[in-house]
């Protein structure tokens, strides 16, 4: 028989035991910040979440119920990798949760559901300084004491980042997104931060790169493309016949231009073309001003490219055959190359720019005549103004695109530059500022590509997968 004294649902019943109830929170409970998810775009067919953001932090007491996840069993090796398991379960209370949050964030735009907790949302919880999402919500335990629910029953799990943007403002909250390691970088190495990332490789220090040249007579200044060919994969070795006697033959390279249209306005294979220039390596010496050395094409096995022809001009007081003597640092294009000296016509030369940044080698369009002294070679200068070290988690800008991200991690020895929650399209050659450390490199390389982290597969994968579809042609699944 229930207390003839309690009548079992008055309103001031329920309000004191409420009343204690929040009181009980507030001593025996811990302050943590809830944090509403909201969701900026949404996969329409599936209704995957593809973007949300967490840009604010409300203090509310809580109750650790249980935390038997949260240090007994904290990680789990799987096929997908090193699995954090950390588990909570917190209590917070329903009348604090409806009249404080509740208000603030109901006419927020992207919150899905605003009367209640939802799943998804985060907890920061400061005693182990981290972030934790809400898996479930229990709103009905303990069950309809005086006819009433007090509490809701939190199970909540290590959040893992994702695609997510978490900038509340709240410092201790926006530097911690998984583990402890204020660089995102564990002792081993190992990023701690866990979901989709971009490698943006950057300028460093600047240095020019220098070069010298050499002085040739009669040697082949230039080739004249009488036919471009077709269907070349790949550049066709250059072959050029031999030098007379004690002179010296020389050395050249093709360059192809893909993507022609027939006749009919259609590219019949945008993978192949055509032989759009040759440029020349060393131009010899020696040859016959009034028979220049013929030139044929050859194309490499496999490939169905042919019809290719040139011819060479010859001349005297050339320059060519570059050498570099120093190749430079933090080249995103192709520097600009002048020669100083008096000549007929003046060489033209391109420098080819590997993927570290650095000058490789010099190729000759044009070597000049007439040249009776050694001209001065000069290579133009790469950025110089690249400055300064990007903190963990710093937003960072681009100067040209505008598009954002937040730094993952930092290497101003291979100046690569890791970054996630990407919003927006990189530009190759404009700035990456940072927004606290006032950092400011030139980006020179974007990869999209993960950085393998010994589990993921998906290039091996890849490799497999061209060794089956020829993806040279059009349609690899075959051309109806």
């Amino acid at each position: 028989m229930l207390n003839p004294f309690f009548q079992q649902g008055a309103r001031t019943e329920q309000n004191l035991l409420q009343d204690l109830i929040n009181e009980q929170l507030k001593m025996y409970g811990v302050e943590v910040h809830y944090l509403p998810r909201k969701y900026v775009t949404e996969n329409s067919i599936i209704r995957e979440v593809v973007q949300s953001t967490f840009d604010d932090a409300y203090p509310i007491e809580a109750y650790v119920e249980s935390f038997d996840g949260y240090g007994d069993n904290p990680t789990l090796l799987s096929k997908f990798g090193i699995q954090a398991t950390n588990e909570i379960t917190l209590i917070i209370s329903k009348e604090r949760y409806e009249t404080y949050i509740s208000p603030l964030i109901k006419n927020e735009q992207n919150i899905k559901l605003s009367s209640r907790p939802k799943e998804g949302d985060l907890i920061y919880f400061p005693l182990g300084d981290r972030l934790f999402e809400i898996k479930y919500v229990e709103h009905e335990r303990p069950f309809y004491q005086l006819q009433k629910n007090y509490v809701y029953e939190l199970r909540c799990e290590l959040f893992r980042l994702g695609d997510e943007l978490i900038d509340t403002g709240v410092d201790n909250i926006d530097d911690v997104l998984l583990g402890d390691e204020a660089t995102g970088v564990n002792e081993d190495g190992i990023s701690t931060l866990i979901g989709p990332s971009q490698t943006l490789t950057l300028v460093g220090t600047g240095v020019t790169a220098e070069a010298t040249i050499s002085l040739f007579d009669h040697g082949i200044q230039r080739f004249v493309i009488s036919d471009r060919g077709s269907s070349y994969l790949n550049p066709p070795r250059v072959a050029i016949s031999s030098a007379p006697s004690g002179g010296r033959i020389g050395i050249a390279t093709a360059r192809l231009l893909s993507g022609i249209a027939a006749c009919s306005n259609t590219i019949a294979n945008p993978s192949l073309g055509v032989v759009q220039e040759v440029l020349l390596i060393d131009p010899g010496a020696g040859y016959a001003t009034t028979n220049p050395p013929s030139v044929k094409f050859f194309a490499a096995t496999n490939d169905n490219g042919a019809g290719a022809a040139a011819t060479s001009v010859i001349n005297t007081g050339i320059v060519g055959l570059a050498t570099i003597t120093n190749a430079g640092a933090g080249y995103t294009v192709n520097p600009i190359i002048t020669f100083t000296g008096v000549s007929t016509v003046s060489a033209a030369a391109t420098a080819i720019v590997s993927a570290a940044g650095t000058i490789s080698a010099i190729y000759f369009s044009n070597s000049g005549t007439g040249y009776t002294a050694l001209p001065t070679i000069t290579i133009s200068d790469p950025d110089l103004t690249s400055t300064g070290s990007f903190t963990f988690n710093e937003i960072v800008t681009g100067s040209i695109s505008g598009t954002t991200a937040r730094v993952k991690t930092w290497n101003s020895v291979t100046n690569e530059l890791e970054v996630y929650t990407v919003s927006g399209d990189w530009t190759v050659g404009e700035k990456i500022v940072g927004s606290s450390s006032g950092a400011s490199h030139q980006l020179r390389v974007i990869s999209l590509d993960p950085i393998d982290d010994g589990f993921a597969d998906n290039i091996n994968i890849e490799i497999q997968a061209d060794s089956i579809l020829d993806f040279s042609e059009r349609n690899p699944f075959g051309i109806p």
